[in-house]
């Protein structure tokens, strides 16, 4: 499956994005779908996740209540609505697609490309 990440961009703290995540090539809704976020110097962690068959969400614990997770199944694409943005948000956000998944990247068989947020003081 091919994802293809957009919606980054700069934005002052409090402010909100939504990033879109196109998937194409194989069935969408055979993966579970989720978002991932590399700082600078940091490893890249765990933002939220979303089930593929009833629609379950995960989060990580700082983005709980700030950040949203969906997918809409006929436009074979997730989202990540984030507000109340911090600037330790600031990071390149990618997709992932996989069939076996939870938290770890490891665990995701497809990537997108990443779209950068920029989130200033």
């Amino acid at each position: 499956v091919q994802l293809q990440a957009s919606g980054g961009g700069l934005v002052q703290a409090g402010g909100s994005l939504r990033l879109s995540c196109a998937a194409s090539g194989r069935t969408f809704s055979n993966y579970r779908m989720a978002w991932f976020r590399q700082a600078p110097g940091k490893e890249r962690e765990f933002v939220a996740a979303i089930n593929r068959n009833d629609g379950s969400t995960y989060y990580a614990g700082s983005m709980k209540g700030r950040f949203t997770i969906s997918r809409d199944s006929a436009k074979n694409t997730v989202y990540l609505q984030m507000n109340s943005l911090r600037p330790e948000d600031t990071a390149v956000y990618y997709c992932a697609a996989g069939e076996i998944a939870y938290t770890r990247a490891g665990q995701y068989d497809y990537w997108g490309q990443g779209t950068l947020v920029t989130v200033s003081s």
